[in-house]
């Protein structure tokens, strides 16, 4: 059985994630794991797809960027999917661990993959750091604070801190620096 997977960073990303849900029903997947969240932060969606996988089937993602942040990362679900008997299939890759050469290509683009990551983390940081010393950096405008006075407000009309969030479109943690300052 194939099972899909697919995620985007933020719900902003309509368009990407339509396009994966369409191109993994059009690969067959008989059930699709979706979730819109971050990479770095907890991704239940993934972990309930890697426990409902079973002995020969195959987890589907259109991109590897989808599924792992770090060739760690792809090691551990690769392992999950090993010890289950199942199998991962790269879709624009065209990579399918089902045989040892599609197993040592994964592992090889994988690392690539976070190497590309690296550098582009290292060239943006020398970038700022060039921009600050010229003047021309000065960080990101801090929106949450100047919604203060509306902080405060919803909160004195007994509003909870995550409502608060969603309304002023900012998040819980900068609604609960603002109310603890």
């Amino acid at each position: 059985m194939n099972i899909g997977y697919a995620r985007t960073s933020t719900v902003e990303q309509e368009a990407g994630f339509e396009a994966q849900l369409r191109d993994l029903k059009a690969t067959g997947c008989n059930k699709v794991f979706k979730e819109q969240v971050s990479s770095v932060e907890k991704r239940e969606q993934l972990d309930i797809a890697l426990d409902y996988i079973r002995d020969g089937d195959t987890l589907v993602v259109t991109k590897l960027d989808r599924l792992a942040r770090s060739t760690r990362h792809l090691g551990d679900i690769m392992e999950q999917l090993t010890d289950k008997g199942a199998h991962l299939k790269i879709m624009d890759l065209g990579i399918d661990t089902s045989t040892a050469t599609g197993v040592l290509v994964c592992n090889v683009i994988g690392a690539i993959a976070q190497f590309e990551r690296m550098m582009m983390l290292e060239r943006q940081r020398e970038g700022i750091a060039k921009a600050k010393s010229e003047g021309k950096y000065k960080g990101r405008k801090p929106t949450a604070r100047e919604k203060t006075d509306d902080v405060f407000r919803l909160k004195s009309e007994g509003m909870s801190a995550t409502n608060i969030a969603k309304e002023l479109n900012i998040g819980r943690a900068s609604v609960y620096r603002i109310l603890d300052d």
